[in-house]
């Protein structure tokens, strides 16, 4: 089994692969897990996680910097419905449309838009460390429990344009999405390789998630 995690300049590149592999060392069938930009590599793989840090335009544009990039990952993910895992803006990037400055178009996976957090002047922007979240019924979460602790970098939010497909929220101090799924497709604004235990089980489930 092969799982592709996704190069094209942007996220913790290191921090994901090394959480990912000693994850997977643990399963009764690990996967191979290579970093690649590669189109073939991407189509071939058994999973996909797109990493992802800074601005919502800039990592877009890298994307299509990168020549047959998103087309292999629409084939993949959206034809062959390869189990996808999009981390903090690499969940972002599922989104309709971005307005982290100006106005720029995600990949339409999951219908909404990524806006500004808003909140008071005591809440510092951006939403930086640990927070709890509360989780639905999902695969995504096994073993998790609800109020668990999970760690967040981000100014901007995805504001689903279903609720259906919002599977966890935290508060800041306003509700705000900390994870989405659609079918194969499933997203975290925290980052998993940066969440200890917690994520640790994130990783699993996503590794043994068989949408």
């Amino acid at each position: 089994m092969n799982l592709a995690i996704i190069n094209f300049g942007s996220g913790n590149l290191h921090s994901v692969h090394k959480a990912f592999e000693s994850v997977s060392s643990d399963l009764s069938n690990p996967y191979n897990i290579i970093v690649t930009n590669d189109p073939k590599e991407i189509q071939s793989a058994d999973k996909i996680v797109l990493p992802g840090v800074g601005a919502f335009g800039d990592c877009k544009n890298a994307i299509l910097n990168i020549e047959g990039l998103q087309a292999s990952l629409e084939v993949s993910v959206i034809k062959n419905k390869v189990p996808f895992m999009g981390i903090c803006v690499g969940m972002q990037l599922l989104a309709d449309l971005s307005y982290e400055f100006g106005a720029h178009s995600g990949f339409g996976w999951i219908p909404g838009e990524v806006r500004r957090i808003t909140s008071p002047k005591e809440y510092k922007i951006p939403h930086m460390g640990w927070n709890e979240i509360t989780f639905s019924d999902h695969k995504l979460f096994d073993n998790c429990e609800q109020g668990s602790d999970f760690y967040f970098v981000h100014s901007f939010y995805f504001q689903n344009q279903k609720n259906e497909h919002s599977i966890a929220t935290t508060k800041y101090p306003d509700q705000i999405t900390a994870a989405v799924c659609k079918e194969n497709i499933c997203g975290t604004q925290f980052h998993p390789e940066k969440s200890h235990i917690n994520g640790k089980k994130i990783i699993h489930n996503f590794l043994e998630w068989k949408p």
